[in-house]
């Protein structure tokens, strides 16, 4: 028989004092209906809803219809034993307290309750304040578990953001950010606002300045858009137990709907020019817009909240010191649980770590400009001190060919002017063998002054109109006795219409003769000249191939440069003169070895017309 309570408060409410949530009740389980109802109403009285079962049937109806947070429990039930229901109750339901009572004080039978697993035991008769007070320290206990597991779950987010806010910062002080780096450290931000360890908004939106800052442009989202799928999506986050790491690395891949609010952010594109608008305001003015219902302090555009489909979300914005980059939206499209004003602070926090991101990731592309424009610039000097180098050996050149020219070409020229009048007057075949020598050495040297001669003449161009192959055709005839001498085959290669050139046509020539007599000195014992003419890319290509003795591999490089020449006489003007007449021309030659002997190719300009075929 539980005793009434005698001389106590009765309407102290109990729930005021938070001991139960809202809809929880205390279930009265004994067969004993003169126990159950006094209790129950006594409990009732004290501010403490509470209902009533005979049997372990019962109990489970209560369990499962009824929010039952505490239960009074008597051992000996008519069909079954309290104490043999217990580890199913705490099985089913580990948030349930339970107070065993029972007719007999049995020191062994508390302990095994206790040790089954009851918050607490007494034994009947009991009055009713000891009830009271036993029901009360039980559900304070209760509440207190429940605040610790509650502040381990706090403990456990903060954590989980400070860690994340340390390892972005980790990477963040240890590389340079590319747009690819940017792109995964902002995912991973969206990722931590959004993750159940973190923020635990819905969704995140990442909306960008463009790079003229004529737009707010819509860049990054995380969280699913359809209701319907983000049940599923945060289960499948859960039951995978994945880690931010892991979340960074997969996040594309852990659902569609991620891909489906990607392409909803993407179409977002807000002039700035729209300085009214909520998004631009809270970028350009850099404070944090707190929307509720659709209503803040500034004017929420009604085309914002229909995009979102959501009328109550927080926007923060992204900027340095120097800059404003965009804004973060955040919200709980999926829940529709209100935003607490504590989140939006951390969720500032997570903004900041994306503006350092940013600026970094700024940082880092000037500094590739930067380093791209050194490296023009290096370039640029490089090649003009080669350039510098080039004209000082010119200057020197041209100063001792001009002295060559002047003091040595009178007296060569006289010399063999002189040769050539004895040799015909003298008779005896001894002194004519000499003067032979004589006469071919003056003219070597007088070809040597004539090379540079043309080479330090900088006249200027006299182009013309004319047709390129009679010009070829009588070049090759300059060389026609010596290419029989040495029994030297020439093949022509010149498609039908020949073109027209704009063209300084002595200096082409000249060019021509050079890269002749160069072919067949080249083939002393004999061998093929084949000159080809083919148009290419608005340019005509001449290329002029021996089978000669050619170029070394390693003189290759050194072959247009003056004073070379891999000839036992010459000067070695030839090809440095072939290249300025080219230039001059808006024309380039090249190189180029052969199986046997070499291939030069010239490029020239036009043809300003076509003719027909050489005369």
């Amino acid at each position: 028989m539980i005793e009434p309570l005698t001389g106590f408060r009765r309407h102290v409410s109990l729930a005021q004092d938070l001991l139960l949530a809202d809809g929880e009740v205390i279930a009265i389980v004994d067969d004993d209906a003169t126990i159950r109802e006094p209790l129950r109403i006594y409990l009732e009285e004290q501010g403490l809803p509470a209902v009533e079962a005979g049997e372990a049937a019962g109990l489970w109806d209560l369990l499962a219809t009824r929010k039952v947070a505490l239960v009074l429990l008597d051992i000996g039930l008519p069909t079954t034993d309290g104490l043999s229901i217990l580890p199913q109750l705490l099985d089913r339901y580990p948030q349930l307290s339970v107070v065993m009572l029972t007719g007999v004080a049995d020191l062994q039978v508390a302990l095994e309750c206790i040790r089954t697993g009851a918050d607490d035991f007494l034994s009947k008769p009991a009055r009713f304040d000891e009830i009271l007070f036993t029901v009360r320290k039980t559900l304070e206990k209760r509440r207190l578990v429940f605040e610790n597991r509650k502040y381990q779950e706090e403990l456990e987010e903060a954590h989980f953001r400070i860690q994340l806010l340390h390892q972005l910062s980790i990477k963040m002080n240890t590389v340079y950010l590319s747009t690819v780096e940017l792109d995964e450290i902002l995912r991973a931000i969206l990722v931590g606002i959004t993750a159940n360890e973190g923020l635990r908004f819905n969704r995140a939106f990442l909306a960008m300045f463009d790079k003229e800052r004529e737009y707010l442009q819509g860049r990054l989202a995380i969280g699913p858009r359809c209701r319907e799928g983000a049940g599923r999506v945060w289960a499948e986050l859960q039951e995978k137990k994945l880690g931010f790491l892991d979340i960074m690395r997969n996040i594309k891949n852990n659902c569609g709907g991620d891909f489906e609010v990607n392409q909803m952010i993407q179409s977002l594109r807000i002039p700035v020019s729209a300085s009214d608008h909520l998004l631009i305001k809270a970028a350009l003015e850099r404070r944090c817009i707190k929307v509720t219902g659709g209503r803040a302090t500034d004017e929420v555009p009604p085309e914002l909240i229909d995009f979102l489909g959501e009328d109550s979300f927080v926007v923060v914005p992204l900027y340095s010191p120097g800059r404003s980059f965009g804004v973060i939206i955040a919200d709980n499209f999926v829940t529709g649980q209100p935003i607490d004003d504590s989140y939006v602070g951390s969720l500032e926090l997570f903004a900041s770590q994306a503006s350092l991101a940013i600026e970094q990731s700024h940082l880092y592309m000037e500094m590739q400009k930067k380093i791209g424009e050194l490296e023009d610039l290096n370039h640029e000097l490089d090649k003009n001190k080669d350039l510098l180098i080039k004209a000082e050996r010119y200057s020197a050149l041209g100063h001792m060919a001009a002295q060559m020219v002047h003091v040595i070409r009178n007296p060569i020229t006289s010399i063999g002017g002189i040769s050539r009048i004895l040799s015909k007057k003298i008779t005896e075949p001894e002194l004519g063998k000499y003067l032979q020598v004589l006469i071919k050495e003056t003219d070597r040297l007088e070809s040597t002054l004539g090379d540079l001669f043309d080479f330090v003449s900088h006249t200027e161009l006299s182009k013309e109109s004319a047709v390129l192959y009679p010009l070829i055709q009588r070049t090759l005839m300059l060389v026609q006795s010596s290419m029989a001498k040495q029994k030297i085959t020439l093949h022509l290669d010149f498609p039908e219409p020949g073109p027209v050139l704009d063209m300084d046509v002595r200096q082409i020539q000249q060019m021509l003769l050079h890269l002749f007599r160069n072919a067949v000195e080249a083939m002393p014992y004999g061998g093929t000249l084949s000159v080809a003419v083919r148009g290419e890319d608005g340019k005509v290509r001449i290329s002029i191939s021996d089978t000669g003795v050619g170029i070394p591999e390693a003189a290759m490089n050194l072959a247009k440069d003056p004073f070379f020449t891999t000839k036992t006489y010459g000067t070695g003007m030839g090809l440095t003169m072939v290249e300025r007449v080219v230039k001059a021309h808006q024309g380039d030659f090249s190189l180029h070895k052969r199986e046997q002997g070499m291939q030069v190719d010239v490029h020239l300009p036009g043809p300003a017309s076509a003719a027909g075929p050489p005369s």
